[in-house]
């Protein structure tokens, strides 16, 4: 098949496949407790993909130009089956990158397991280094030595590892200097990314978001550092490296400087949905054809018409209208 484009000229380069709506964390910005109690109503077993299903789709998605899987979740780690699946995908697929989206907490009991089954890089989401704040973040869950403690067990098992931290105002923005200097330390990518409207659960205003300028003026106030050319067409993070030791920083502006244009992603939700932004409100089906069927020709086909229809750039669309509607919850599409 030749190379797939939607109708703005966009490619189909990365994937990114949820393996489960569920999270041992409550951060706000995500999964707030106040809606995600103890009567939430997760999907059942029987509605989730299966390991099959998931290479299924993933051999699909190599056939039309997927180069990069990332697992997300929910928390990917608990899924029970998770070791089986990477095992599967790294020897029943052509997949380039397999990479892990993770709280990190129970990273010490799966690093070296990730590690042997191809886990080539891991993302780790760590908003604050104070208990304090950490604790109000993740809805009381946790403590960022524990999250901590995941990372070193990435290094240790050799794992190309960054953080992510999510900068919102008046709740971490005194944080991002923290943050720089504990990277900096374990010379490890640190990525802030900008609080964005995803789902509705958060309640969202953008009188919270914490601009990537003011992200980069905050870092300029005790760092020099100077900007990164981009290493392909729509990579997210805007790249920047400090100059007195070469480590790079990145900023996910999605409020604020749009990348809509560029944007080559596709997002499976953890009960096989396919979703072409992460704003979306609805998604197709792939799960009842891959079921119905078992014919990964038909999976293929409906994919590419997916994405050959495909004209959605919420972000762009956001700073041209008041319309809203509702939209997926972070925790079931993925980040």
């Amino acid at each position: 098949m030749g190379k797939l484009t939607d109708r703005l000229g966009r490619g189909l380069r990365d994937l990114r496949i949820s393996l489960t709506d569920q999270c041992n964390f409550r951060c706000a910005y995500c999964m707030p407790k106040e809606i995600f109690g103890p009567d939430y109503q997760y999907l059942s077993s029987k509605e989730i993909l299966s390991n099959t299903e998931i290479v299924s789709i993933t051999k699909c998605f190599v056939e039309l130009g997927v180069q990069k899987l990332r697992l997300t979740g929910g928390e990917p780690l608990l899924r029970k089956d998770l070791i089986p699946l990477l095992h599967s995908l790294t020897n029943e697929t052509e997949i380039r990158e397999i990479s892990i989206t993770t709280n990190g907490v129970l990273l010490p009991r799966y690093a070296e397991a990730l590690k042997e089954n191809g886990v080539s890089r891991i993302n780790v989401s760590l908003d604050s280094l104070d208990e304090r704040r950490f604790s109000k973040i993740s809805g009381e869950r946790g403590k960022p030595q524990a999250v901590l403690a995941g990372i070193e067990s990435a290094i240790t098992a050799g794992i190309p590892t960054k953080a992510n931290m999510v900068v919102q105002r008046g709740v971490n923005e005194c944080d991002i200097i923290p943050m720089a200097e504990k990277f900096r330390m374990l010379k490890l990518p640190l990525r802030f990314i900008e609080y964005m409207d995803v789902g509705n659960s958060n309640q969202w205003n953008l009188s919270q978001v914490f601009s990537t300028k003011e992200i980069l003026d905050t870092i300029k106030s005790k760092y020099s550092i100077q900007p990164i050319e981009p290493n392909y067409r729509g990579e997210v993070a805007k790249r920047y490296r400090y100059l007195d030791t070469g480590l790079e920083i990145g900023i996910i502006s999605s409020i604020s400087k749009p990348f809509c244009g560029d944007c080559n992603r596709a997002r499976i939700s953890a009960d096989g949905k396919i979703f072409t932004c992460l704003f979306a409100s609805k998604g197709v089906d792939l799960k009842r054809i891959l079921r119905a069927s078992g014919d990964e020709g038909k999976l293929t086909e409906a994919i590419a018409n997916v994405w050959k229809r495909r004209t959605d750039r919420y972000s762009e669309e956001r700073a041209e209208t008041t319309k809203t509607e509702s939209k997926i919850e972070m925790s079931y599409i993925g980040g």
